[in-house]
């Protein structure tokens, strides 16, 4: 399944908790789009926070998003790994 690199902004302040919650939520309802979360990242100072993950499609990974509150800016494939 292809990967994907989401990028949300706007998030300054965001704190451990904060990103744990917005993960848990995406986690919580990622199957009814076939979407697998692996991980988030986040930068308080800038509220920047970047999320992995496995789906089917790009649309996917912002539907669930859309769902939980918490838009992504931008949705990258990621074919290439080191």
């Amino acid at each position: 399944m292809p990967e994907f690199m989401d990028v949300h902004h706007g998030m300054e302040g965001i704190t451990p908790e904060l990103l744990a919650e917005a993960h848990q939520a995406d986690l919580d309802i990622q199957d009814t789009e076939g979407v697998n979360f692996k991980h988030a990242w986040a930068d308080p100072t800038t509220g920047v926070v970047f999320c992995l993950s496995e789906a089917p499609d790009a649309d996917a990974v912002r539907r669930i998003h859309e769902k939980t509150g918490h838009p992504a800016d931008d949705v990258y494939q990621v074919p290439v790994q080191a």
